[in-house]
C-alpha cells in the first residue's frame, strides 16, 4: 500500500523477482480498459487489469469477489498473491469484509440525479447529513457518485451507509478472519516535498506521453460522461472538463497536479489509522528504513527492508 507516486508498483516488482508472487493490482483506476496513461498502467502482469470497459461503473464489492478468485487461483497454483495498489477502500473491503449492501438500482439513482439537476447536490447532501451524518462528514457534496450511492443506499432500505459498514466490519467475512497469513506493507517519502516532486514527474510525463489524446479518444466516444467513476479518476476529470471548454491545458495542467497531490494526502490519511501496517519510509536517494530517523544512515533499497519484513513477520505456518 501507499500514496500515488511512492514506488509501490516497482517494490510489487522486484519483490516478484525475489519470491514466487502473482501480482494483483487494488487500483480503482486500472480496471479500466483505455486508461493506461493518466493511470500509469505498469508493463508487468497484474491480475485485475483492463477487466471492465470505462462505461461499465466497478465498485469495491465486485472487487472483493474478483480478489478473492484470484487470491485463491494463484494459491491454487502454490504461489502467493502480492496485492498492490491505492485504493484503500478496496484493501480495506477485502481485508474487512463486506456486509451485503442492496444493489444498485438503477431507477433510484435516476431518481436521485433528476433531483440533483433540478436542487443541486448540495440539497441532496443536507437530506443525507439529517439521517446519516457520519457519510455526510467523510463525502464531499462535489463527489455525486459516492454521495448518490449513500443516499440511495438509506432510500433502498432505510439503513444508513454508516451502519451497514458497521456490520461490514462485525461479519468477519474479509481475509483477516480467513485464517491466511497477511503481512501488510506500506512505502512511502518520508518527507511530504519529496511525494510532492515524484508527482510533478511523473505528471509531466503523463502529459508528454499523451494524456491529452487517451482521454480524446474516451471523450469522443461518445457514450461515456463526466459522472462515470472511470472519468472521474484523477488527471482524467480535469483533462475532460478541458474538453468540455470548461478551462485552457495549463489550467487542467495545475488542476490535476492538485487533484493529484489531494489524493495522495487522502491515501495518507486512510494509512495513518491503518492497524498492523509496517512502513517503509524513503529518502530522495532511494535508500529505505522502517523509521524517518533511521533514514539517514540507510544504505538499503526498499526491497531489502521489505523483506526483513517478511522473514522477520510473525506467521504462523499451522
Amino acid at each position: 500500500m501507499g500514496p500515488t507516486a511512492s514506488g509501490k508498483t516497482d517494490l510489487a516488482i522486484a519483490l516478484a523477482a525475489e519470491l514466487d508472487c502473482e501480482l494483483v493490482s487494488v487500483d480503482s483506476a486500472l480496471v479500466y480498459r483505455g486508461l493506461d496513461i493518466g493511470s500509469a498502467k505498469p508493463d508487468y502482469p497484474h491480475r485485475l487489469v483492463d477487466i471492465r470497459d470505462p462505461g461499465e461503473p466497478y465498485s469495491a464489492a465486485e472487487f472483493v469477489t474478483d480478489a478473492t478468485v484470484a487470491i485463491a487461483e494463484i494459491q491454487a497454483a502454490g504461489r502467493t498473491p502480492l496485492l498492490v495498489g491505492g485504493t484503500m477502500l478496496y484493501f480495506k473491503a477485502l481485508l474487512e469484509g463486506m456486509a451485503p449492501m442492496p444493489a444498485a438500482s438503477s431507477e433510484l439513482r435516476a431518481q436521485i440525479n433528476s433531483e440533483a439537476a433540478t436542487r443541486g447536490w448540495e440539497h441532496i447532501h443536507a437530506q443525507l447529513a439529517a439521517v446519516d451524518p457520519a457519510s455526510a462528514a467523510r463525502i464531499h457534496p462535489n463527489h455525486s457518485q459516492r454521495l448518490s450511492r449513500a443516499w440511495e443506499v438509506w432510500l433502498a432500505s432505510g439503513v444508513t451507509l454508516t451502519e451497514w459498514h458497521s456490520r461490514q466490519a462485525e461479519s468477519e467475512q474479509g481475509l483477516l478472519h480467513s485464517g491466511m497469513d497477511i503481512v501488510q506493507l506500506a512505502i512511502g517519502p518520508a518527507d511530504r516535498s519529496i511525494l510532492h516532486q515524484r508527482i510533478a514527474r511523473r505528471l509531466d510525463v503523463m502529459f508528454t506521453d499523451g494524456l491529452v489524446a487517451e482521454v480524446t479518444r474516451l471523450h469522443q466516444r461518445g457514450d461515456l460522461n463526466a459522472d462515470l467513476p472511470a472519468i472521474r479518476a484523477v488527471g482524467y476529470r480535469q483533462v475532460w472538463e478541458m474538453l468540455e471548454g470548461v478551462y485552457d491545458q495549463a489550467t487542467a495542467y495545475q488542476k490535476c497536479l492538485a487533484a493529484t497531490r489531494q489524493l495522495a494526502k487522502r491515501q495518507l490519511t486512510w494509512l495513518r489509522g491503518w492497524p498492523d501496517v509496517q512502513w517503509i519510509y524513503t529518502n530522495a536517494a532511494g535508500f529505505a528504513a522502517p523509521t524517518p530517523e533511521l533514514l539517514e544512515k540507510s544504505s538499503i533499497n526498499p526491497t531489502q527492508q521489505a523483506l526483513k519484513y517478511l522473514a522477520a513477520a510473525p506467521i504462523d505456518r499451522g
